[in-house]
């Protein structure tokens, strides 16, 4: 075994496969979307195009067919939202599951259940909710003495970045609440009885004892919802269709999608495409600067 593993070449055989698929899969059109985004290309038909430089993403920020700069704007506040209202919630739900309530395991399965539908039923079984004629939000806005927005939730400039993120937010509470789940019971029981006997609280206990040492699976959490949220698409892009005010409630990843397949303007979209791989990159190595453990 000691042989084997001494082999250089054996090791490099074994990832080779493995290695391929990560290059041609992930590596290669990474690189491919940059080199694109430097021409003014219409399909995909490089024999046509013509060297911009970096003309692609001044375009986008002065002057695209879509305003850039507000679908930014509404991917960090999603990843805000994402961040102190969608994980303190599922850490609350770990926590309060993790100290051995009665049936944790039918909440665990009911608080996960929306991770396992498929974005886009989810997207049409809010867009019916949101419905301005039947929807249930409407029943709800009378209760609490709301006024109804002019044209429905989905139809109104002012309510319908509201009515795109709650189901957004709400699909993965059940995600993150499974991973620090998870972490909170691999707690030494021990630790916990230690404290209990010394006076403290179970806040005190979660605070000292749980928080610390599920910090790796929390910075984790954040990583994901950050990154997430800059290329969410699919949800949103059900709910919010493709006229007037939706423009309102457009991302990056919409941006994207309607210069590549909309318009054919190949450049754009790489330019969009690649912008949202370095913002996800940049935001990766900041949260695991945040979190990074203290050197002794």
């Amino acid at each position: 075994m000691k042989k084997l593993y001494g082999n250089k070449l054996t090791i490099f055989l074994f990832l080779l496969p493995a290695l391929v698929l990560f290059i041609s899969i992930l590596i290669a059109p990474i690189f491919m979307s940059g080199y694109v985004s430097l021409f003014k290309l219409q399909g995909m038909n490089l024999s046509t195009r013509e060297f911009v430089g970096f003309d692609n993403y001044r375009k986008l920020f002065n002057g695209g067919t879509y305003d850039i700069k507000v679908a930014l704007k509404n991917a960090f506040l999603l990843a805000g939202l994402s961040v102190f209202i969608q994980l303190p919630l599922s850490l609350a739900l770990a926590l309060a599951l993790g100290s051995g309530r009665k049936g944790e395991r039918w909440f665990l399965s009911i608080n996960f259940m929306p991770v396992l539908i498929s974005a886009v039923i989810i997207g049409m079984l809010w867009s019916k909710l949101c419905n301005p004629s039947y929807g249930v939000m409407n029943y709800i806005l009378d209760l609490l003495h709301i006024e109804r927005p002019a044209g429905g939730l989905l139809a109104n400039k002012n309510t319908i970045l509201g009515a795109v993120f709650t189901p957004v937010l709400w699909q993965y509470v059940g995600y993150h609440m499974l991973l620090m789940y998870a972490g909170v019971k691999s707690v030494p029981p021990e630790y916990r009885e230690a404290a209990m006997i010394d006076g403290a609280s179970e806040a005190q206990v979660n605070r000292h004892i749980v928080l610390p040492f599920i910090k790796p699976i929390i910075k984790i959490s954040v990583i994901f919802a950050v990154t997430g949220s800059l290329k969410s698409y699919d949800l949103i892009a059900v709910m919010i269709g493709d006229t007037g005010v939706y423009e309102k409630a457009y991302v990056p990843s919409i941006s994207m999608q309607r210069y590549l397949f909309k318009f054919n303007q190949f450049g754009l979209g790489s330019a969009v495409a690649t912008m949202l791989i370095v913002l996800c990159f940049i935001f990766a190595l900041i949260i695991g600067f945040v979190f990074r453990e203290k050197e002794d």
